[in-house]
């Protein structure tokens, strides 16, 4: 099983890129081709699909997409096929919030999604969008547990946190994490 191949990208097609690592050619599924450049390299996290009859790789700019790929791909006639349009056409916030507010309109949207479908996602998915700690460098654990530690003395709970300090953008100053994490609480 493959987690990521660092490459350059030698062709965009409609539905996939070609990463070559090594001198070899990696067809890669992808939900936006065209967010990748040609000739740059990228590190693309990877899921492999392995049937009867094809062997597949779908690739990932971040480890959190492929996290909700994989969640999305476990719900019940919802296969990798169908899941790789929704991160094409939703954001991975807005996917999330809706399953977690379940917002049926939101998920059938997006194509092949029916209110059958959509409603599959809600049962089999809320609660369990939880992506804390994946993929995190320690200068990112240090400001996490300083975020952490301002919301917990602004009176939130542990539990309100924790799908909350996953989403907030680490690059930004304390000043500007406590914002966002704030205008996440508030949702």
């Amino acid at each position: 099983m493959y987690d990521y191949i660092i490459g350059k990208i030698t062709n965009i097609k409609n539905n996939a890129i070609v990463v070559d690592n090594n001198g070899i050619g990696y067809l890669v599924y992808v939900s936006n081709p065209y967010s990748f450049e040609l000739n740059k390299e990228y590190k693309v996290y990877i899921y492999q699909q392995i049937m009867e009859d094809a062997n597949n790789l779908y690739g990932f700019k971040t480890i959190e997409e492929k996290e909700l790929f994989l969640k999305l791909i476990s719900v019940k006639g919802l296969g990798c096929k169908m899941a790789l349009p929704i991160l094409a056409v939703g954001s991975i916030d807005g996917i999330m919030d809706a399953i977690e507010r379940e917002n049926v309109l939101y998920l059938k949207k997006f194509p092949k999604i029916g209110d059958k479908l959509a409603k599959q996602i809600v049962l089999d998915l809320k609660g369990k969008l939880e992506f804390i700690g994946v993929g995190i460098s320690d200068d990112e654990v240090e400001t996490s547990n300083e975020l952490r530690e301002v919301l917990l003395g602004l009176g939130y709970k542990e539990k309100e946190l924790k799908p909350v300090l996953a989403r907030v953008d680490t690059s930004l100053p304390i000043e500007g994490q406590v914002k966002d994490a704030l205008k996440l609480l508030l949702k």
